[in-house]
């Protein structure tokens, strides 16, 4: 190997604030808020907090999808948190979120005290279960459904927090770690591409919150848009995952969550904060900027 270390693990761990890689600024091995911050509230019940992260993109897709579908009631006012800043250790997000993570729902329709989600699984389904769509009634197709909500929360911490921090964020390579990891993002393409094999959607033959939940991640991934690694894992061997992927990234809804509280790409892809449908039209950066 040739990464090998003499590193032998102290009997107790102490935290090196200096050896944290990229995110070394916001890493901290305790929870709660630093700072005194409420949330801002805009017009709409229901209130998202979050950043264009595969995670937070689950949910904006989400959203954008059930106003194409006609469910007025989901409208809503998208907040940006930015996570490089420490935003979200703010006293108002951590009171939304104790685990300090996007993305974060606070949902008002039923008065002034809301109903905090958390989780972007968890919040996929609620608003699954509160419109009444894109989640099969059917039990058979429900659990299947269900199976691969979850597959993608347990399976997702490999691709982000384990492959792409090690092949792109840490601050030296290490030969083992990034074996581990690739092999293990490898297989679960695998998985998935084995599934699309036979079925054009994730749960079957329709969409459902397994698309919109897996999409962000391992569409990204297998059409190499995550950290710079398509080449590495040879993502154009997992031909279905790429046709479903293409098949997904084509839906409008789709187009336009990917948009809402994104800060990179192109200016004209990116509407920091998402408050009315008409903002897609006029508050994109490319625009704000030109109007400066």
């Amino acid at each position: 190997m040739s990464d090998t270390t003499d590193y032998v693990p102290p009997k107790i761990w102490t935290w090196n604030k200096a050896n944290g890689g990229r995110f070394a600024n916001i890493n901290r091995p305790v929870a709660g808020a630093t700072h005194e911050q409420a949330l801002p509230r805009g017009k709409h019940p229901l209130q998202l907090y979050s950043l264009g992260t595969p995670n937070g993109v689950k949910v904006t897709v989400m959203l954008e999808e059930l106003l194409a579908l006609g469910h007025s009631g989901a409208e809503y006012d998208a907040w940006l948190i930015r996570i490089n800043e420490g935003q979200q250790f703010g006293s108002g997000f951590v009171a939304a979120n104790p685990n300090s993570k996007i993305p974060a729902l606070l949902d008002y329709s039923n008065g002034d005290s809301p109903v905090r989600v958390f989780e972007s699984g968890a919040i996929l389904l609620h608003l699954a279960e509160k419109f009444g769509t894109l989640v099969p009634t059917e039990p058979a197709l429900r659990a299947e459904c269900m199976s691969w909500l979850f597959w993608q929360m347990g399976s997702a911490p490999y691709l982000g927090g384990g492959f792409g921090h090690f092949y792109a964020y840490a601050p030296f390579k290490i030969e083992y770690a990034i074996d581990r990891f690739a092999m293990e993002v490898k297989r679960e393409l695998d998985v998935l591409n084995r599934r699309l094999a036979e079925s054009r959607f994730i749960a079957g033959d329709d969409y459902t919150i397994a698309d919109i939940a897996i999409w962000p991640w391992y569409g990204g991934m297998a059409k190499g848009q995550l950290y710079e690694g398509g080449e590495f894992l040879q993502v154009q061997e997992y031909t279905h995952v790429i046709r479903w992927a293409d098949e997904i990234a084509k839906r409008p809804a789709v187009r336009r969550g990917r948009m809402v509280n994104r800060v990179m790409g192109p200016l004209e892809t990116q509407l920091h904060e998402r408050h009315d449908a008409s903002d897609f039209d006029t508050q994109t950066q490319d625009k704000l900027q030109a109007k400066a």
